[in-house]
């Protein structure tokens, strides 16, 4: 990403003094879309970019709207309040597909079937774009990024209206294409599915999953252009791949394949179970174990009640799962540090309230309008148990810790 910033950098500040000139009649306009790699976590999903050809000109361009500077101040917070600005970029498209090829991806080229005038009024547009002043715009995973952005201007400059070919039977949801992405990667697919709400389980429509660059090539195939005269002709006049120079890396690994989310999530609850049960039969409290168990979901649950009240991304709030991770969990940590605000009535209101909710929770599982990763059930299970412990110690003159 960084050698792609750079070359975007260099490229484009000279890029007003050819886009004085229209394009030559050779010049071809294509989408360049990178299949997924396993590299980073931003190549999960993939990328697309429009290509520039002017033989005449001796310009062979690349136009890319996924360029962001990870090293800017406060880029994860910005990041995560939905603030972040990406650019777009410009470079020469050797170095460009190069990178891409090195890192694994196939790289589809599809020409558009662009006259003279669209193809130049799209250029005019883009050389605009990419001037400093204008190339910033406020990114969005799912509604405004580097995919999205194409086929809005491919419709704004087409000289007639852009029609699809929507072939779906069952729409997708975004959570169903994200998680489709991240399928070798159970950490990150528990991660997103604990940041998503429920907007993203509803089904996109066909011009929303575009914000995958697989949709947006498989969409670009099938589309054609109607002219204001009633003439019709194909969006795409060619298209061609590139394979990848290198094998991507492997998805998973051993590690990763024992230790999923999942499998951790029972191994904690079967460890949380055996112990609660020695404590009842001893007459004992392991105290490291719920505060630990209430720091970290108090921790989790500040994350995620950032996420869905105070960020601005649309699909992250509604949010279900803060039913059974919030902030309130660092109170019931506080409660526990001393034997008498572990004893109090506020402790004993808290976990009342916290085991009738998870329970709630659990009976309804299926009946949640969100999806809720497995991951999930085996978690709420551990707070619920720990909470219902909290409220029958096994005595009170026993109650300490061991």
């Amino acid at each position: 990403m960084k050698k792609i910033l750079l070359l975007c950098l260099t490229v484009s500040f000279s890029l007003f003094l050819f886009a004085q000139k229209p394009l030559g009649e050779q010049a071809a306009v294509s989408v360049l879309t990178c299949a997924p790699s396993d590299e980073e976590v931003f190549t999960l999903y993939g990328h697309a970019a429009f290509r520039i050809q002017d033989p005449d000109q001796h310009l062979d361009l690349i136009f890319n709207y996924g360029i962001f500077d990870f090293s800017k101040p406060n880029f994860i917070y910005r990041f995560a309040k939905g603030e972040t600005d990406y650019m777009l970029g410009v470079a020469d498209y050797l170095p460009y597909i190069m990178e891409y090829q090195m890192r694994g991806s196939t790289v589809t080229e599809q020409t558009l079937n662009l006259t003279q005038e669209e193809k130049n009024r799209l250029w005019q547009a883009l050389a605009t774009n990419a001037q400093p002043q204008n190339r910033i715009y406020r990114y969005n995973f799912f509604f405004d990024n580097c995919a999205t952005r194409l086929p809005a201007l491919i419709e704004r400059y087409a000289a007639g209206k852009v029609l699809y070919a929507d072939r779906q039977n069952s729409p997708p949801t975004f959570r169903d294409m994200i998680n489709h992405c991240t399928r070798n990667h159970p950490w990150l697919t528990f991660g997103c599915d604990l940041a998503l709400g429920s907007p993203t389980d509803r089904p996109a429509t066909f011009r929303e999953t575009m914000f995958l660059p697989e949709y947006l090539k498989e969409a670009l195939s099938d589309a054609s252009i109607l002219a204001p005269d009633g003439t019709s002709r194909p969006l795409v006049s060619e298209t061609h791949t590139l394979e990848a120079a290198t094998q991507g890396k492997a998805a998973t690994d051993l590690l990763t394949d024992i230790f999923t989310p999942l499998t951790c999530a029972w191994l904690l609850f079967l460890l949380t179970a055996v112990l609660t049960l020695h404590e009842w039969r001893s007459r004992t409290y392991c105290l490291p174990l719920d505060l630990f168990l209430f720091t970290l979901a108090g921790l989790a649950g500040l994350v995620l009640f950032f996420l869905c009240f105070l960020s601005e991304h649309p699909s992250v709030c509604p949010n279900w799962s803060v039913l059974w991770l919030h902030p309130l969990h660092l109170v019931a940590a506080a409660l526990l540090c001393t034997a008498k605000s572990r004893n109090s009535r506020h402790s004993r209101y808290y976990h009342a309230l916290n085991f009738t909710l998870l329970i709630l929770m659990l009976i309804g599982w299926h009946f949640i309008p969100q999806h809720l990763n497995p991951t999930f059930l085996p978690l709420t299970a551990v707070l619920c148990l720990r909470s219902a412990r909290l409220l029958c110690p096994a005595g009170a003159r026993d109650f300490s810790p061991t």
